[in-house]
This record gives C-alpha cells, sequence and structure tokens, in this order.
C-alpha cells in the first residue's frame, strides 16, 4: 500500500494536477457554450449543434491524439494540446461569427481528446498492474471533480462580472498554469520507469497467454485491424457503457422538464446525483482491483440499466417525482462504480510497449458511444415518447452487462472469476 501510495503522489504534478485544472476550466465553459451560441444568434437547433461540437472534436482528435503520442511523447502532447486549447479559448472570445465560435468548440475537443490520451497512454505503461484501477479511477476523479465544480465557478464568475466571456477567460487561465505546470514541473516520464506487468496479453481477437513482439512501431488502422477482435467484443461493452453514461446526462433534465418541474428542483436533482457520482470514484478504483474488473462493471450497469428501466414505468405514477428522484440518485451510483472502468480496461488490453495508437481507436470506439446516445435517445422520443427512450437505454444497460461478463473473464488480466 505504501508504495502505492507513493507511485500515486509522483503522479500529482504531471497527472491529477493538470487534469483538475483542465477539467475545472472546461466545466466552467460547457454550460455557456449553447447559451454564447444563442446570443451570437443560433436557434435552439444550432444552439445544440455547436454545443455538439466537442464531442466531434473528442471523435476525430483521438486517432491523430495515438499518432501524436507515440511519437513525441505523453509529456509534449500534453503541452502542445494545452497551448492549441489556449488559440481555440481565444477563438471562442473574439470569435466574430457563429461558424469561427463552432470552430473554436470543435477544436476544443480535439485538444481535449489528445490531452486525455496522453494521460491515459502515460499510466498505461507507468502504473503497475497491481494498484492500475485505484490510479486510474483517481483520474477519472480528477476529472470528475473539476467537471463538478466548474459550473460553481461559472455562476460566481456571471455575479461577479455579468459576462459569459468571464469563465471563457478563467478556463484560459487553468489551460496556461497547466501548461507550465507539465512543462516545467517534474518529469515522471523520467523519473518513473515503465511498470513490470509481466506477461500481458497483446490481443488478435483470441486469448493468448504471451505477447508479440514487434520491431517496427505499428500505424493507427493497422493497430486498429489487429486488435479488432478486443474492439468487437470487449471495445462494445465500454461502448455501451459510454453510451448508458452519455444518456443519463441528457435524460434527466428532460425528465425533470417533461414532469414540469421548475429549473431549480431539475438542479437540484441532478447535482444529488452528481455528487453520488463523484463520492464514488476511488471505491470502484478499489474494487477492480482487490476483486477484479468485473466486480466493478457489472453492478454499474445492471444498477444504471434498472435506473432506466425503473424510470421508463413511473412518468405518470402518482408518485413520478419521488420515483425520478430515487431513479437519478441509483444513476448516480451506477455511474460512481463505474469511475475508470473505460481506462483500465483499455490499459489491461492494450498493448505493453506501444500503446498510444491502440488507446486512440479504444477511445474513439467508447466516445462514439457516448456520442451516439443523446442522438438515439433524441429520435426515440420524437417518434415515440421520453419513457420509451428510458426503457431503451435500460436494455442498452443491461446488453453491456452481458457484454462484460463475457468479455471481461476472457481479456482482462486482473479478472479472478
Amino acid at each position: 500500500m505504501s508504495n502505492a501510495s507513493t507511485v500515486l503522489r509522483s503522479f500529482g504534478p504531471m497527472v491529477y494536477l493538470p487534469t483538475i485544472l483542465f477539467s475545472l476550466g472546461e466545466g466552467a465553459v460547457l454550460p455557456l457554450i449553447p447559451v454564447i451560441a444563442a446570443n451570437m444568434g443560433a436557434d435552439v437547433a444550432s444552439a445544440a449543434l455547436v454545443a455538439s461540437a466537442l464531442v466531434v472534436g473528442q471523435l476525430c482528435g483521438n486517432l491523430p491524439a495515438g499518432w501524436a503520442v507515440a511519437r513525441i511523447g505523453e509529456r509534449f502532447t500534453m503541452v502542445f494540446a494545452g497551448l492549441i486549447s489556449m488559440l481555440a479559448v481565444v477563438g471562442m472570445i473574439f470569435a466574430p461569427v457563429i461558424g469561427v465560435f463552432a470552430a473554436a468548440v470543435f477544436l476544443l475537443g480535439f485538444c481535449a481528446a489528445a490531452f486525455g490520451l496522453a494521460r491515459h497512454a502515460f499510466m498505461t505503461t507507468r502504473v503497475p498492474i497491481a494498484f492500475r484501477a485505484r490510479a486510474l479511477s483517481l483520474l477519472g476523479g480528477s476529472f470528475r471533480l473539476g467537471i463538478f465544480i466548474g459550473p460553481f465557478v461559472t455562476a460566481a464568475l456571471l455575479q461577479l462580472f455579468g459576462d459569459e466571456t468571464a469563465a471563457i477567460w478563467f478556463f484560459l487561465a487553468c489551460l496556461a498554469v497547466m501548461v507550465v505546470l507539465v512543462l516545467f514541473g517534474p518529469d515522471p516520464e523520467r523519473t518513473t520507469p515503465p511498470a513490470m506487468n509481466g506477461t500481458f496479453t497483446e490481443d488478435t481477437g483470441e486469448a493468448v497467454s504471451g505477447s508479440i513482439p514487434t520491431i517496427q512501431r505499428p500505424g493507427i488502422f493497422r493497430t486498429m485491424w489487429h486488435h479488432r477482435g478486443v474492439h468487437g467484443r470487449l471495445g462494445l461493452a465500454a461502448a455501451s457503457l459510454s453510451a448508458v453514461r452519455s444518456a443519463r446526462q441528457v435524460v434527466l433534465p428532460l425528465w425533470g422538464v417533461s414532469l414540469g418541474l421548475d429549473a431549480q428542483t431539475i438542479a437540484l436533482v441532478v447535482g444529488v446525483s452528481g455528487a453520488i457520482d463523484f463520492a464514488l470514484f476511488y471505491a470502484s478504483g478499489q474494487v477492480m482491483d482487490r476483486f477484479g474488473r468485473l466486480w466493478a462493471a457489472m453492478p454499474a450497469m445492471v444498477l444504471m440499466g434498472s435506473g432506466f428501466i425503473v424510470l421508463s414505468f413511473t412518468h405518470d405514477g402518482d408518485a413520478a417525482v419521488l420515483w425520478f428522484g430515487m431513479c437519478a440518485a441509483v444513476l448516480g451510483v451506477g455511474n460512481g462504480l463505474s469511475s475508470g472502468i473505460l481506462l483500465t480496461l483499455g490499459a489491461d488490453v492494450a498493448p505493453k510497449g506501444e500503446p498510444a495508437a491502440f488507446l486512440g481507436s479504444w477511445r474513439t470506439l467508447t466516445d462514439a458511444g457516448g456520442a451516439v446516445a443523446p442522438l438515439l435517445v433524441s429520435g426515440v422520443t420524437a417518434l415515440a415518447s421520453l419513457p420509451v427512450a428510458a426503457g431503451l437505454m435500460g436494455v442498452v444497460g443491461f446488453i453491456g452487462a452481458l457484454g462484460f461478463l463475457r468479455w471481461i473473464p476472457r481479456f482482462s488480466p486482473r479478472s479472478r472469476d
């Protein structure tokens, strides 16, 4: 345990603190993107499209980020991502038209993908497998902390300055501090040697006992094809988890609106769900390291799937508001227990020597699941109803749970089932 604590503390200046700074600024800006777009003349649909540019940028950025990390290293990828993010933020502040603003948001998402993949690749190669899940859950918790606090910072800045751009300037300051910290702080790439995790699965679609040594650095698309087996099995289950998580963020506010609740009540319910989610992030890592990945993934998916299913049957009942609060809490617990799972599973199945290209394709797949879910909820709600959309996401949760039950024992080296 002392060794784990020492290693995790050494990652603070390079990994955890920069993550908090980046996510704190991002969390402060995210709620304002559609507001600023509307102020620039966009209608509701166009404002939603501008907001979605961030997710599209993340999807497009994962594969190039894998290429960059493989060639210039994790540290300089984070530095360049931070510098380009600063340019994107400046573009958001001074954008003369809505198109330029949307392009800046897209570029920010692109850089966020590069920053996230660099951290993920670094932790994959440096953290011993004995406490890998705790380290990556702490990484996920660092991100959640920033996203959780960011909107409160925005509220305070709006109260002080009365201008939405104040939050964007705050993001710029966070990025500047982050770049200085990463560039001039201690370099754990030199101080922390790669972890020796023993024989490690380098997957070709079948469970194997050894790794395949390579001489040349594999390309992005060659890596995707080589690992199509794990992507098509465990990767799809992971994408379903990302989809359910993303659907939670969309369904809960819409559900409150459909029940006729005021904005303060909806914000309270969503805030309590988020607080429960954040409180459990480290418990997920403890469970995965002690008992195996499946013991965190399965309860998380079953809880979130059950929460959506129950929610879908309670919309028109007498205690609909009470059920709304209870299901939101259940979804918060499930999401909290899933903290770090996608990062950990990606690290488990990534090639031991050159993980960056694989992680780029892994994160593209999981991010795609998160991007498709809001579109699915919107489409099903338009064609049928919101309860039907919630029930469908519950079914996705249970299918994902079955996928984890089938594929985690096969691909994850920490499974003890």
